[in-house]
């Protein structure tokens, strides 16, 4: 996957102003950009509601000329319009200035008594490069609709939403978000998800080829990322050519490796074993059929594993136990130089030597850590796709911080949003499902920010299947489903 699909890119700040620029060196004038903007938005509205009394709160730079437009459409599509303005249109600037200008209905101070009456409001007052606190009158106003329980329509972001974090400055949430081009950081990240409402690309005439020369490093988990290198099934083939995943199974916790081996069948492992103490043997055999179960009666049982060269992947974390066992034979896999998954116990047993664990990795590696994990092994300073990045980098591994709103992170820089987790996800076990279908993928030979990609969107795809009442061994037998979706099958 070193070549991405720019179809589902996502577009920082400074690099939607270099878009911007770029369309507009390509002979598309900046007043069109506006004009297609704005009226895109207008689209959008009359699409969803019928006429009503409308404020729009335009702020001083492009994004309040955005609001501009808006506010002449739906006034020329028989609606009764107020606009309000941030400052003095004196200040306006350029392309801003000349849609104001169109305007030519009143245009009032921007504070909470421009929304009196108000059955919709229009905030185009900050737009997502916006990264300072939201304050004064903008703050005031939309605090006032919000309390009102005006529905508001936010023209590219919600101001206060940090286009590139999702950080919110002090926005509120917007029922509707049209933006433009492609989607920002910020419309996927949490909480300015939450904050977006519906979520509508506007397509404003920008050439897609500005794309190749931005090179965006940053995009929405989508199948068009991987579906080319998800592992299939192909006649001739057997069990050992669709390669085998080694689990690291624990005791007396042993729910977690379980359902990891069962994901990672699933998805198409042709053999999966857990290796497991021989204490433990009985409960494993007796809950899994065509998961093999290698009793370790001995230290060197699990080296003999190690050396076998049939096993093409290992997943070495969940219900390991936090320990010096566990650490030892995490460093032992790693020395195979062989793909591999570390989650959980496996990363908390190097919270307090993280250089040793960054040290080891040299092959396909992936970690899978949920927010208090990374805190143990990463610097948890920053915005989620900075610290997952960063982490990536130090450590050679794809990351794969865990949460609504999971990272995917790669140690080049390339990083992954996913949107498609639902809330059901949050129960116990589910992170153990995802590794399992990590592994599985690994074991065919996929390549690990792939794998990562792909095993994220199949899980929050997998429970959406199911819908409320889901549990964590639920997943695995819904997985054949989403992939049949999938191949068209």
């Amino acid at each position: 996957m070193t070549t991405m699909n720019f179809a589902t890119a996502l577009l920082d700040a400074r690099e939607m102003a270099e878009a911007d620029r770029l369309t507009v060196a390509s002979g598309t004038s900046v007043y069109s950009l506006m004009e297609n903007a704005g009226l895109g938005v207008a689209q959008e509205i009359i699409r969803r509601w019928a006429a009503r009394r409308v404020t729009v709160l335009c702020g001083p730079g492009n994004n309040g000329g955005d609001g501009f437009v808006v506010a002449r459409h739906l006034e020329e599509a028989g609606w009764n319009v107020r606009v309000a303005l941030l400052g003095s249109r004196d200040h306006l600037q350029d392309a801003a200035r000349h849609h104001a200008e169109k305007w030519r209905g009143e245009i009032e101070p921007l504070t909470p008594r421009a929304i009196d009456s108000a059955e919709l409001v229009i905030d185009g007052i900050f737009g997502a490069g916006l990264s300072r606190p939201l304050e004064g009158a903008a703050k005031a106003t939309l605090a006032a609709a919000a309390a009102q329980r005006i529905p508001i329509v936010a023209v590219d972001i919600p101001s206060g939403v940090h286009g590139d974090t999702g950080g919110n400055l002090g926005a509120v949430g917007a029922v509707l978000t049209v933006t433009c081009f492609r989607k920002k950081p910020g419309h996927l990240l949490l909480p300015g998800r939450e904050l977006c409402g519906e979520l509508v690309v506007s397509d404003i005439g920008t050439p897609v080829d500005v794309l190749d020369r931005i090179v965006p490093r940053t995009f929405e988990n989508d199948p068009r990322l991987w579906l080319d290198a998800l592992p299939r099934v192909h006649q001739g083939g057997n069990k050992y050519t669709r390669g085998h995943a080694l689990i690291s199974g624990g005791y007396p916790m042993t729910g977690a490796a379980r359902m990891a081996a069962r994901a990672a069948a699933r998805v198409g492992a042709g053999l999966t074993t857990i290796a497991v103490p021989a204490i433990a043997l009985p409960i494993y055999a007796a809950a899994l059929t065509s998961i093999m179960v290698e009793p370790l009666a001995v230290p060197g049982d699990f080296d003999d594993l190690l050396h076998d060269p049939r096993i093409t992947a290992f997943l070495i974390g969940p219900g390991a136990g936090v320990g010096e066992a566990t650490r030892v034979r995490t460093l032992a896999i790693l020395a195979t130089q062989r793909a591999m998954l570390i989650d959980a116990d496996a990363i908390t047993s190097f919270q307090d030597d993280q250089s040793t664990l960054m040290n080891a990795i040299a092959g396909p590696c992936v970690m899978t850590p949920h927010e208090g994990e990374f805190k143990r092994l990463f610097d948890p300073t920053g915005d989620k796709l900075t610290r997952t990045r960063r982490a990536a980098a130090r450590s050679g591994a794809v990351i794969v911080l865990k949460g609504s709103d999971t990272v995917i992170a790669a140690p080049d820089g390339r990083a992954i949003i996913n949107a498609n987790a639902p809330p059901t996800l949050a129960t116990a076990g589910s992170g153990d499902v995802l590794s399992g279908i990590v592994l599985g993928l690994l074991t065919q030979g996929m390549e690990p920010f792939a794998a990562a990609a792909a095993a994220v969107w199949l899980h929050g795809a997998a429970a959406a299947e199911y819908g409320p009442g889901l549990l964590a061994e639920d997943l695995p037998d819904l997985i054949p489903v989403v992939l049949r979706r999938l191949f068209g099958a």
